[in-house]
């Protein structure tokens, strides 16, 4: 630290005129902690001198007594020197005679210990068997610990020191030291019986504490830190031994310190503690294999247990143990392994979903408990838990996956060989089963991706929920093409009846399937963010639409099948035929009969939309009839009436299924065309300028009509041709924005059949709106037409 000068100082407090006159106070202060400064370096002199003089003292004594010691050194050298012969065989005998005396002593002292040995065995097993008996057995009370351990000590001293001697004894046979090794063999078994013991208690440590046995722990460590002890010193004296010279080595009395077997037992005790939480993990999972739901709910347990150990079983471990740490990391090792066991397993998707909660769980917990998150390292599956979330996504869709094509499997059966009637309900419909089980395994799914409370996790199964669904369509799509061209193209004999029937229970369940997605959809916005809520709609919305398409295809092929059935009377509309036989007649009849079958067994809504697809096929074959007629085919003024009877017939048959004031929008085509083929050639544009408004100039057609027209001829058909040419182009007659029912009509070179696909359902946008084409057709039904003959 820096510091200033006396003129800086003096400059900083003397800044003012007025400071002047705060120089007696500083003054003062100065002197004050002067004085204090000097007081205190007074009494650091005076420490340093007395521990000075403390020092000199203790010198002083040290070296007169290594003086005493030089002097007696010199007294005994002095009388050794003084007649070596004489004196040094006395001192001989005296050596020798201490020597004998010695080995008589340990003689008799080891003879007294092996004939008492065998009491004194028996007396230790009976205290063992004591502990062992008590109520709770190795998390019980176990008072004998330490007397069982101290004469368990003092015999083990024995017999290593009686052991070692025999082997070092140059006089003593080796089956002098088989009998002292049987005579040592039950103290050797009770000496393992005891251990035995020792880990057992140390096994159930956690439950001593839970049963409030805390002063078993505390006789097991005191044991422990006593083995510890012993095992130092023989360590220390073998290494004393190896460095030291040989007379120095033999004047230790610790020949004792290579007898002794080193026991390790503090590395032994936290070794079974760790195997003991690794056994607890490894049961645990095996009582709860079958069931991963329970395991992983029943996993509390180890939040009590790193409760006890932090309450009850640290305070009773020395603190070099670092017993928490220690054992948390334990508890979190072997908690990571479990869990990875379980996730190799491949348990179901509801198991990967609660396992990934319970992680986040853990987490919380373990910060809420204090535990250092450098404690819980690596973390639990390596961090990756949300990799569970991925699985459990994959799981959801694959069992999806399977689920579905078994049942589409099933079902496409069943649409294809049609060996038995479609399911019918009370009220007629016909359907299939397959419906039902599809939408309940979608909604399990999205009830277990609910479960997860994530909303990416709902918008996962929802986006491939919805792609499942799209496949499912185009199957279906494909299918009906399939079996719609083979009923049309092959004969009655080589193809199973019953697709219509079939076609019309699948037009159902595509109605009924967008209902139930309506019906999720409307469930699961609610319950997520803004965030999500619009993927979920839009992956829901598109599969509706998806099933709409599907139950269009189905009324397209409906409508396919009766015109396939009149192909041969369409095909003689404007024909000499037309004029005699009755024609309209049997195209109604056979509507008629497709109708009353598809009334009975469709699903209202889509009868509907069946209707104006039918009318629109209907209107779209005449129409094309009128283009394909030949030159001068019309005969006037009778085509014009037969074309007015046959509008008359069919609006008659139509407005048995719809209002005749919404029939009045669709057959208002026909009468601008009978307009048209009626009209004087001079006044023909004004007709036409109606038509052409709506429908755009389609000259094509209406050259076709003209030329069919039988009360024209060649000049006038020319200049009224010319003429419709010059207002077009004058007018500035283009095609209008939105597609009408003439885009449909068939040239001379279409067949009928060759387009239907696309003619049912003109205004494709209806079905999915819900609304239907109207308009102010000012005609009064078949009456109207009646009228018009």
């Amino acid at each position: 630290m820096s510091t200033l000068s006396a003129s800086q100082a003096v400059s900083d407090l003397l800044r003012q005129p007025d400071d002047l006159l705060k120089l007696s106070s500083y003054r003062k202060k100065l002197l004050k902690e002067k004085s204090t400064l000097d007081a205190k370096l007074q009494s650091g002199v005076k420490a340093q001198l007395d521990a000075t003089r403390d020092g000199l003292l203790k010198l002083q004594a040290s070296r007169a007594a290594v003086g005493l010691i030089r002097e007696e050194m010199m007294a005994v050298e002095k009388l050794k020197g003084e007649d070596m012969e004489k004196k040094g065989e006395a001192f001989d005998k005296i050596t020798r005679v201490s020597t004998v005396h010695r080995n008589l002593s340990q003689t008799t002292k080891m003879v007294q210990n092996l004939r008492s040995m065998s009491d004194k065995v028996d007396h230790i097993s009976s205290l063992l068997d004591s502990d062992k008996n008590q109520i709770g057995g190795p998390a019980g009370y176990s008072p004998n610990l330490l007397p069982i351990h101290f004469q368990l000590q003092q015999l083990e001293s024995f017999r290593n020191e009686t052991l070692h001697q025999a082997k070092k004894n140059s006089n003593s046979t080796d089956e002098e030291r088989e009998v002292l090794i049987k005579w040592f063999e039950k103290l050797d078994k009770i000496g393992q019986d005891f251990e035995s013991w020792l880990w057992e208690i140390s096994k159930n440590i956690v439950d001593l504490a839970r049963k409030g046995n805390g002063g078993t722990v505390v006789r097991l460590l005191k044991i422990v830190e006593v083995e510890g002890k012993e095992d130092e010193k023989a360590v220390a004296m073998r290494l004393v031994r190896k460095v030291a010279t040989h007379d120095a080595a033999s004047k230790f009395k610790s020949m004792q310190a290579n007898a002794r077997v080193i026991k390790n037992y503090r590395h032994k005790l936290l070794d079974v503690m760790t195997n003991s939480i690794k056994e607890s993990f490894e049961n645990y999972y095996l009582d709860n294999q079958y069931d991963m739901l329970g395991f992983i709910e029943g996993l509390g347990w180890i939040y009590k247990d790193i409760i006890r150990i932090k309450e009850d079983i640290e305070p009773l471990f020395p603190e070099d143990y670092e017993i928490v740490p220690y054992l948390v990391k334990s508890y979190h090792k072997h908690l990571d392994q479990t869990i990875r066991k379980v996730v190799a397993s491949a348990p179901e998707a509801k198991v990967l979903l609660e396992l990934h909660a319970w992680i986040k769980e853990y987490r919380i917990s373990m910060k809420e408990l204090e535990i250092p998150s450098g404690w819980l390292q690596p973390p639990l599956l390596d961090g990756k838990s949300q990799d569970l979330i991925e699985d459990y996504v994959k799981l959801i869709v694959t069992k999806l996956e399977e689920w579905s094509d078994n049942l589409m499997k099933e079902e496409t059966g069943k649409f294809q060989w049609r060996t038995k009637e479609p399911e019918q309900s009370d009220d007629g419909q016909l359907g299939m089963e397959g419906v039902v089980d599809f939408f309940s395994l979608i909604n399990q799914q999205c009830d277990l991706a609910l479960d997860s409370n994530q909303g990416a996790v709902l918008v996962r199964v929802v986006n491939e929920c919805s792609k499942l669904i799209k496949k499912i369509q185009n199957q279906w799509l494909n299918l009906i093409n399939e079996e719609s061209k083979a009923q049309i193209e092959k004969k009655p004999e080589e193809v199973p009846g019953g697709l219509v029937e079939y076609v019309i229970a699948l037009a159902n369940d595509q109605l009924k399937s967008a209902d139930y997605v309506e019906s999720l959809l409307t469930r699961l916005e609610p319950l997520v963010s803004d965030k999500y809520k619009k993927q979920i709609s839009l992956c829901l919305n598109e599969s509706i639409d998806g099933y709409l398409d599907v139950a269009k295809k189905c009324t397209s092929s409906l409508v396919e099948f009766v015109f396939n059935d009149l192909k041969i009377v369409i095909k003689n509309l404007i024909t000499p035929n037309w004029y005699t036989d009755p024609l309209m007649a049997q195209i109604i009849e056979t509507m008629k009969d497709y109708m009353n079958d598809y009334q009975h067994h469709l699903n209202p809504s889509i009868f509907e939309i069946l209707v104006e697809d039918l009318l629109d096929a209907f209107l779209i074959s005449y129409l094309s009839a009128l283009r394909r007629a030949s030159p001068r085919s019309l005969r006037m003024p009778v085509a014009v009436t037969k074309i007015k009877s046959d509008m008359a017939m069919s609006f008659d048959f139509f407005v048995n299924y719809k209002q005749p004031t919404d029939l009045e929008g669709n057959f208002e085509i026909m009468e601008m065309i009978i307009s048209i083929i009626q009209s004087d050639p001079q006044m023909l544009f004004m007709d036409y300028w109606s038509f052409a408004k709506k429908h755009g100039p389609n000259l094509v057609f209406v050259e076709g009509i003209l030329k069919a027209r039988d009360d024209l001829d060649k000049i006038q058909l020319n200049e009224t041709i010319e003429m419709l040419r010059r207002k077009i182009k004058d007018e500035d007659i283009v095609d209008p924005e939105e597609p009408t029912i003439m885009v449909k009509v068939q040239g001379p070179s279409s067949g009928l059949l060759s387009n239907l696909s696309n003619l049912a359902g003109t205004y494709a946008s209806n079905f999915s709106t819900g609304t239907f084409a109207t308009g102010g057709f000012a005609m009064a039904g078949g009456a109207h037409f009646g009228a018009m003959r």
